[in-house]
């Protein structure tokens, strides 16, 4: 049986609260600021992995609702989907995992991110879900 090629799955969420901010966490490997969300275990179902994932990195519970996107990094071969997710309980504060964790307005997140988790925001924002992938 020839090799078959390896890929990463993993979740992510873009977090609304009632007042309409972000919830992003700031990653403790490289400083950078994102939606929370990392590798999804392989008996997991993608809804709770997002659940997991948000709740290690920011301690905030959350319902999930609707995936929003797919995206492929094509060099690491890191498929992501990123869902829609709604507060259950909880309030942001840094992790094991993450250095901080905090609720921001949508135009101070963007200014935040890197442009390709910026993307997954303002995908998280429309009605439709977004295929993307990038080269590198």
């Amino acid at each position: 049986m020839p090799d078959l090629p390896k890929h990463s799955v993993s979740v992510a969420g873009v977090v609304l609260d009632s007042r309409g901010r972000i919830l992003l966490a700031r990653r403790r490997d490289n400083g950078h600021w994102e939606p929370p969300g990392g590798v999804l275990e392989p008996e997991e179902s993608f809804e709770h992995g997002v659940r997991r994932e948000i709740l290690e990195e920011t301690e905030v519970s959350v319902g999930v609702d609707r995936l929003t996107g797919a995206y492929k990094h094509l060099a690491r071969g890191v498929v992501t989907l990123v869902f829609r997710c709604h507060v259950l309980g909880g309030s942001p504060r840094s992790t094991e995992e993450s250095s901080a964790a905090d609720w921001f307005e949508l135009a101070e997140a963007l200014a935040l991110m890197t442009e390709s988790r910026a993307a997954r925001v303002t995908d998280a924002l429309r009605d439709t879900p977004a295929v993307r992938t990038y080269p590198g």
